[in-house]
Parts: structure tokens; sequence; C-alpha cells
């Protein structure tokens, strides 16, 4: 019985583990159990995390910058159409520089042919001191006439304007700078006007006018007449003598040679081609600046000389504004109100020989300066029938 019991015994002890052997088990068991609850913990602290950062998106309403920029472009924003780029400011006044708004009337389309019905219009541009002592003249000179004409007028920066909402000059002052006579201002000025006109992309001719300047004959007739040219009016005159040749610098070489320096008129009128190459002119603008100071009087030569060096053959070498320098000196005669009589209007048009689409012409002159205020009652009186308003 002993021998058996111990021989009981030893198998007993054979089949049980060693008490280190159960411990090392259990303890493997213990860590995997926490392993896996604190995996479960993460995931648990995951999807809280998850879930409370989705409420907190809605409730700050905080997006993602990229949808942010797409949903605002395609939602916020007025979409771009033909008829946004077509259509001219309602106001002509703007928060531009002259840098910014050379810049920006420079853009043009590359493509001639129009794809919408494009009525050309004619941008009258009047450079003045401040007041249009002959605004009544000019309103009987457009009225019936809307949407063939833009106006834009350029005066000193401290004027302001008291036209009424029912006249053509109601907001058609633009933005301005301080200009001097004969100095380069004068010129800024007139590309400010430019410029400005530019941004209307149905404006085709542009004429500019002072405040002295009247009409002398109806819309009808000059509308026809400029749009009916192939040329633009400006004087590009090769003037010997000291008011002549005798102004250019040699400094302006090699950009301008004695040979191309040319003498015009200030008033012109000239197409949209020709205006746009004088706002993005930045070659010659700064030789005339340098060197062309008075005695030299820039408005008279930047503008004949640049287009004649480019474009000669699209210039009628002649201007339309009529200005009377019989009397000598640096400034013209003035009419008033004892000038102005029939056949003194009837005779202005036709005062010059000249040609119009290389055929000689009765009418030479659509426009006349310089007229003082006084003027402006027998004017009135006139026009309808002399004038043919």
């Amino acid at each position: 019985m002993k021998v058996m019991d111990m021989e009981e015994g030893v198998k007993d002890n054979a089949a049980s583990p060693p008490p280190k052997s159960r411990i090392t088990n259990q303890s493997r068991a213990l860590v995997s159990i926490r392993l896996l609850q604190v995996l479960l913990l993460f995931l648990v602290l995951t999807l809280g995390i998850s879930v409370v950062s989705i409420h907190m998106i809605k409730f700050f309403k905080i997006q993602d910058p990229v949808s942010s920029t797409t949903l605002v472009s395609m939602y916020d924003h007025e979409a771009v159409t033909l008829e946004s780029f077509l259509r001219p400011p309602l106001n002509v006044w703007h928060t531009m520089n002259d840098g910014e708004l050379l810049w920006r009337a420079s853009m043009e389309p590359k493509r001639h042919d129009y794809p919408f019905k494009r009525v050309p219009k004619l941008a009258f541009m009047f450079l003045t001191k401040g007041p249009l002592p002959f605004a009544p003249l000019w309103e009987m000179f457009f009225k019936g006439h809307e949407g063939l004409y833009s106006i834009y007028v350029h005066a000193l920066p401290n004027y302001r304007s008291d036209f009424d909402r029912s006249s053509v000059f109601y907001r058609r002052y633009i933005p301005s700078q301080a200009v001097a006579w004969g100095e380069m201002s004068m010129c800024d000025a007139e590309r400010r006007l430019l410029a400005s006109a530019l941004l209307d992309i149905s404006n085709e001719w542009f004429v500019l006018l002072s405040e002295s300047c009247i009409p002398l004959s109806g819309f009808g007739f000059i509308y026809g007449y400029v749009s009916g040219s192939r040329y633009s009016f400006m004087g590009c005159a090769d003037e010997e003598g000291p008011d002549g040749r005798g102004r250019y610098r040699n400094g302006m070489e090699p950009e301008i040679t004695l040979s191309q320096w040319r003498k015009g008129s200030q008033w012109f009128e000239i197409n949209r081609k020709l205006a746009l190459e004088i706002v993005q002119d930045t070659t010659y603008y700064p030789k005339f600046k340098e060197f062309c100071k008075p005695p030299c009087y820039v408005d008279e030569h930047y503008f004949p000389t640049m287009l004649s060096m480019k474009h000669r053959i699209f210039l009628a070498n002649r201007t339309l504004t009529y200005t009377d320098w019989s009397r000598g000196g640096a400034h013209p005669a003035t009419f008033g109100k004892a000038d102005v009589t029939e056949a003194f209007l009837k005779n202005l048009p036709g005062a010059k020989a000249c040609l119009y689409n290389d055929q000689r012409s009765p009418v030479c002159y659509l426009f006349a300066r310089k007229f003082a205020p006084s003027a402006l009652e027998p004017l009135l009186e006139l026009a309808p029938k002399i004038l043919g308003f």
C-alpha cells in the first residue's frame, strides 16, 4: 500500500505544473487583458473626440479653407458674365491712382470681332478749370442721342460741380490733378481723360475739348463725319523755326530724333486704337517729361510726335477744332457776344480748305474755340437755325 501511494503521488506531482509556471501564465494573461482594455479605451476616446469635433464645427461654423473658397466663389459672388464685363461704369468717379488707371485702361481684347451687338460711341472729353459756361448749349446738342455718346470732364481737384440729375454732365467729372499750362501735367490730364473713357468698351472715338469750345453742327452730322472718316484728326507737322524744330532737345535721342519731331494742335479726335497707344506708352513719356519744358509746350508735341512715328498713315494731319491765331501772341483770339452772328457761324465750318477721306471737303471744322461766356445767349438763339440742333 505504501508503495502504491507513493507511485500515485509521483504521478500526481508530475501532472501538475510547478507553482512558478502557473504564476507566469497568469501574468501573461493579465497583460493581454490590460492591453486590450487600453486599446478599447483609446478607440473610445478617439470616437468621442471625433463626435465632439463634429459638434464643435457645427456650433462654431468652422469650415475648411479650400471648401470655404469654393463655396464663396460659387454662391456668394455674382457670376462672371459677358454682360458684367460690357456694362459701362455708372459713375466715372473711381479710387485708382494714375498708374492703376492707365494699367487698367490699357487692357483690350485682341479679337477684332465682337460676340455682341456693339453700338460705337463718341466720347466727349472736356479739359476745364471747373465750370462749363456752355453747358446749356451742349445739353441742346446731346438731346435725343442717348446711347451714342459719353461725357468725361477733368477740372481742378478742388472744384465741385452742381449739375442736377437731369443734366448730361451729372456725375461726369473724373478724379483729377492740378494742371499747369504748357507742362507735362497737361498731357497727364489728357491721358487721364482717355483712360477713363477707355473703361467703356463701347467708346470708339475720343474728342478733346475745352470749356470754351462749342459745336458747329448738330450731333447727327458730327457723329457721321467722325465715324465715316478713315483717319483720326491730329496735326503732326514738321515745322521749321524756333516754335517747331527749335523746341527739340538732343537728350531725346535715341528714342526720338530731330527728323521725327512733330507739332500739332492740342485739340484732337482719335480712334480707340490710337487712344490705347497713348495710355500704354512708357517709352516716349519719360523723354518728353524730362526735356520738353516751356518754351517747349509738351501738349503740342508729345501726342503728334509719338503717333506720327508709329501710325502716320492713320492721321489726317489736321484738327477738327477751329482756333483763330491771326492776332498773334501765345493765346488765340476770344469770341464774345458781339462776334456771334449768323454770318460768323456759317463761315466757321469751312474756314480753311481741307481733305476728308482724301477728297476736298467744304467742311473742315466740327468745333470752335475760344468763346467767352457772354457768347452763350446769342449761341442759344442761333443754334436751332444755324447749327442744326
